[in-house]
């Protein structure tokens, strides 16, 4: 009789174990099921090299975040200083098998080849700001850029009263530096405005300050300056006032940055600059969302307006506590 309760008892305790082990087994099954089904956005981005590109960063990570606390769905931001650098960055979202991922490519050229590899991969692609030269993108969001260089060449043309020399301080080689240059261009060609001097000040304060020092050596007439980035006029501004030119009548910019803004508030030498806010980024990061939930973009090509800003309505946009 003892013989055959220690029997029961150990069988009870046989069933017990093996039910535990079972239900565990279930769990960590069902868990790893939730983890495959887990969404997930990859988001490759340029190092914050000028304000601009760190709002913008920003941005992102803030869209990100809320969409992981809204939606369950995860991220991975990725910073370069460099294409060779993002291309790398890229091919470890690729290896990670990320539902889509959302990028703002350094250079257009030398990205373009990743663009297509993302697609070869069967990944979607939302690009931002800067455009790739293939078809690789399934949505692009971007501001106007062309249609920045054409009201700034408006711009110029009826102040300068359709005729002087000018100078103006490129972007880096990409789709936003050729659409601003050549929209610059176009809106002035009826004009007898002369570009005596087109340089890059790779969207950087301190780059476009050191060229255009060199430029105001090498040019003793200058009527005024268009750069492509509103970092870059600062660097510009500065540049004229170590100089001591007062023949410089203007400075134009384009972003819509705060110390801008401040500086047409005082009515300075930057009078006008055209939008190109940084926060199209959240846009872009929603949309990838969308599509990685199984949704179809609305519209493959999203465009910001260049909003001209002049004294005339600049404390409609300036807001102090801005990072950017």
């Amino acid at each position: 009789m003892k013989d055959l309760k220690k029997w029961l008892v150990s069988m009870l305790a046989f069933v017990t174990i093996f039910g535990l082990v079972a239900c565990n087994s279930d769990t960590g099954s069902s868990n790893s099921t939730e983890e495959d089904d887990t969404l997930k956005i990859g988001i490759s981005l340029p190092s914050a090299t000028h304000g601009w590109m760190g709002a913008l960063i920003d941005s992102a990570e803030k869209q990100a975040k809320a969409l992981k606390d809204s939606d369950g769905i995860e991220y991975v931001m990725t910073n370069a200083a460099d294409p060779n650098k993002q291309a790398n960055d890229v091919d470890d979202l690729i290896a990670q098998d990320v539902d889509v991922i959302v990028m703002l490519p350094i250079e257009s050229a030398a990205l373009s080849p990743v663009g297509q590899k993302i697609k070869d991969a069967g990944i979607p692609l939302v690009i931002v700001d800067r455009e790739l030269e293939n078809d690789a993108a399934t949505v692009v969001v971007k501001g106007d850029n062309e249609g920045i260089g054409v009201n700034a060449g408006k711009y110029f043309v009826e102040k300068l009263e359709g005729k002087g020399k000018v100078v103006e301080i490129t972007g880096p080689p990409s789709s936003v530096t050729e659409q601003r240059g050549a929209g610059f261009k176009e809106a002035m060609e009826s004009s007898d405005i002369e570009v005596i001097a087109s340089q890059s000040g790779d969207f950087s304060t301190e780059k476009s300050l050191e060229v255009m020092q060199n430029i105001l050596q090498a040019n003793p007439q200058i009527d005024a300056v268009f750069t492509q980035d509103d970092g870059m006029a600062l660097g510009v501004i500065q540049a004229i006032k170590e100089a001591g030119r007062t023949d410089i009548q203007f400075v134009t910019g384009a972003g819509g940055g705060k110390a801008v803004f401040e500086d047409i508030q005082a009515e300075g030498l930057i009078t006008a600059t055209f939008l190109y806010s940084p926060t199209m980024v959240e846009d872009a990061v929603k949309i990838a969302a969308d599509i990685a939930k199984g949704n179809d973009p609305a519209e493959s090509m999203v465009v910001k307006e260049a909003t001209q800003v002049t004294k005339d309505n600049v404390d409609e946009f300036y807001d102090p506590d801005s990072k950017f």
